[in-house]
């Protein structure tokens, strides 16, 4: 393909991807499948590879994500970002239409919103492409999130039409979907992670992510609500109609009101019906319709006086607690669940509730047959959040803590400092074997995709398993013909796991090729507590060898980058348990990787030895983390931030000005990615 071919045909992609997007997000009405959208989206994003001269800052491969940002700029907005009144109160909702009234002496009419429970977000267009995001931040200034908010499918990175004004500004709300929000919890809870409280903290925590990659993952959604501004327009609805047309994802429940009792008429009806919709709402939003109004109205110091918001109360029942059930995760820390007089909370029924550990119980002083109160917060398992005394029972006891595990009945012990109680038999216990033997197959360690959940606790169950090492002897005659039936529950059916021919092919094929895994994902794969991902990245670099990882003291484990007390404590617990070091010889005499490979080793010069870089902003050629493996190859060291230490830092755009301030007061270097190549230059030419 010459040039002039790849201009076009990018400029085709971009264009019918747009559409796909604008038709499966905006209008629910998609015209492909998933499949066939993949595949074109890979082919965009291959010849902005091989043309990048062809690549444009909106193109819909931007939604895939791929910069990293470590830190967030903060942006002035350009008219303040004002906080609504907020009341609870339906009588306060009569007073602000009265007060109205009174103010303008004339007929008004209102537009009542649904009010998102997510971010608050400002987007700005310049000639119809979004060239920045930014967060609310203190209603003056907030974060710069541009590159996050770039992987969001709702926002439009180009405008429709073209009668839209050259430089615009609309603000809305970036939301988690129900949906999206129980699958980021789900895979929180399997790893034993603290789960979210709510779609509107993870929203939150997602916009702040380093790495665009992980935001788009998290399939964030976005609502417009209000421009700004001086549109040729008469009502806040034209307005909305009109972002409608430029591509903006307008709300449909939405509606014009003459009068108090066709407000609270829709405020009633959405109370009512919130629970179906797809994502979090607290309330309503009231608003005049007339810009000139809104206009007469004008502000107060905190917020507008032509719109308020009226929040729906907290939904909690009153339900009975009937027992506490103790479950055990991975690294045998002890949950406690409370088991509950089923009763329907927020459109579902609600028999459990999360107690967190024992400090929750004893702050609560919840006993056995009290009458709890209960919210659902958003939360997959709801929460009990107090207890009616009154209802309390003479003969009600303080609950005790379990004292040994529901599971192997090994003595529970607890660490000074933490707040879980932990079952210590890792190689008895047997959710804590099912649950590492997971995690070792898992996508992010040793990405064995064709075992699973349920073929593992198949395999645990038929005793052909007891630890990592033994899914190498697995051989393929002992697995044909295994199968097991899951029994249909309230919210899942019956289903059927058979190991046949194919699967038992699969699952061979899969440990096979795990063999292959790099060093520092076998590293996290094995389990070692506090040891994720990024910390087995640290200890495979700066070791080089799970021999020499083994052979380190607790003091040469600290002087490895991000290794403190806890982690290196761990480490030095799990390598003196005989059990876990024959685990290690197996896996080795089976091939799997215990050192850096040759070809990981090599270094394209020793031009950088001796120097530190931090890599701060976001850049033309190269990704941060590309530019942070040059500095390796180079022989050169990274490092997280400025010091005396430092000897350049290399800043891209959007550099935060405190680093600059920190590296001018250390006297520390300022170079430019420009800069930085010519350093290595040669080495990039051969």
């Amino acid at each position: 393909m010459n040039r002039e071919e790849a201009r076009q045909r990018i400029g085709q992609l971009t264009y019918e991807i747009n559409l796909h997007n604008y038709n499966y997000y905006d209008l629910s009405m998609p015209t492909i499948t998933d499949y066939e959208f993949d595949r074109l989206l890979e082919e965009l994003i291959l010849l902005e590879k091989e043309f990048p001269e062809f690549a444009d800052p909106a193109s819909p491969s931007q939604r895939v994500g791929g910069g990293i940002t470590k830190e967030f700029r903060q942006v002035r907005h350009t008219s303040p970002m004002l906080s609504l009144g907020n009341t609870y109160s339906e009588e306060e909702v009569r007073d602000f239409e009265v007060r109205i009234h009174k103010l303008l002496g004339q007929e008004i009419e209102y537009i009542c919103e649904l009010k998102f429970d997510g971010v608050a977000i400002g987007l700005t267009y310049r000639d119809g492409v979004l060239v920045q995001a930014v967060t609310r931040g203190d209603g003056v200034q907030g974060d710069d999130v541009t590159t996050n908010v770039r992987t969001i499918h709702s926002i439009p990175l180009r405008l429709q039409g073209d009668n839209y004004p050259s430089l615009l500004e609309i603000r809305g709300e970036i939301i988690l979907p129900r949906k999206s929000f129980e699958n980021i919890n789900r895979k929180r809870l399997e790893e034993e992670e603290e789960p979210f409280a709510n779609p509107r903290n993870a929203a939150s925590g997602s916009l702040k992510m380093q790495d665009s990659k992980e935001v788009a993952r998290r399939r964030l959604d976005c609502y417009l609500y209000y421009l700004p501004g001086n549109l040729p327009f008469s009502t806040h609805y034209e307005c909305l109609m009109a972002a409608k047309k430029w591509g903006f994802n307008i709300s449909k429940y939405m509606v014009k009101c003459r009068n108090i009792d066709e407000i609270f008429s829709f405020i009633n009806t959405m109370n009512e019906s919130r629970h179906e919709l797809p994502f979090d709402i607290d309330g309503i939003v009231i608003k005049v319709n007339s810009l000139q109004q809104q206009k007469e109205l004008g502000y107060t110091a905190k917020s507008p006086r032509w719109a308020i918001a009226y929040k729906f109360k907290a939904e909690r029942v009153l339900t009975k607690l009937l027992s506490i059930a103790y479950q055990v995760g991975r690294t045998g820390a002890v949950t406690p669940v409370a088991n509950l007089q089923p009763v329907l909370l927020a459109g579902t029924m609600v028999k459990r509730a999360t107690l967190h550990n024992a400090d929750i119980i004893a702050s609560l002083d919840v006993r056995i047959g009290d009458i709890v109160y209960v919210e659902k917060g958003g939360e997959i398992i709801p929460k009990i959040i107090g207890v009616d005394l009154d209802q309390r029972l003479a003969s009600a006891e303080p609950v005790i803590f379990a004292s040994t595990c529901p599971e192997c009945e090994t003595p529970l012990l607890r660490s000074e400092g933490e707040a879980a109680h932990y079952c210590p038999n890792e190689a008895g216990c047997p959710p804590q074997i099912k649950g590492k033997l997971e995690h070792f197959i898992s996508r992010k360690a040793m990405n064995i995709d064709s075992l699973g959940e349920g073929k593992i606790g198949i395999l645990f169950d038929n005793k052909l398993v007891a630890n990592i090492a033994d899914l190498y002897d697995l051989r393929a005659d002992q697995l044909l013909g295994l199968e097991k039936v899951y029994e249909a529950t309230a919210n899942k059916k019956e289903k059927k796991i058979s190991f046949r021919d194919k699967t038992v092919e699969n699952i061979m094929n899969g440990i096979e090729r795990s063999k292959e895994t790099g060093f520092e994902r076998v590293l996290y794969a094995i389990g070692i507590r506090f040891v994720g991902e990024t910390v087995a990245k640290k200890l495979a670099a700066h070791f080089g060898s799970i021999d020499s990882i083994m052979r380190a003291t607790f003091e040469e484990l600290k002087e490895a980058e991000e290794i403190g007390e806890k982690i290196a404590g761990s480490i030095l617990e799990f390598f003196k348990e005989p059990k876990n070091q024959e685990i290690i010889r197996r896996l080795k005499e089976k091939g799997l990787h215990f050192e850096i490979r040759e070809e990981e080793k090599k270094r394209k010069s020793d031009k950088l030895k001796g120097m530190t870089f931090v890599v701060s902003g976001t850049f033309e050629k190269f990704s941060r983390d590309e530019i942070k493996k040059e500095i390796e190859a180079h022989g050169g060291k990274n490092a997280g931030s400025i010091s005396s230490k430092t000897t350049f830092v290399i800043a891209g755009e959007n550099i935060g000005p405190e680093k600059r301030k920190k590296a001018a007061s250390l006297a520390v270097p300022v170079i430019s990615e420009a800069e930085f190549l010519r350093m290595i230059a040669d080495e990039l030419a051969s």
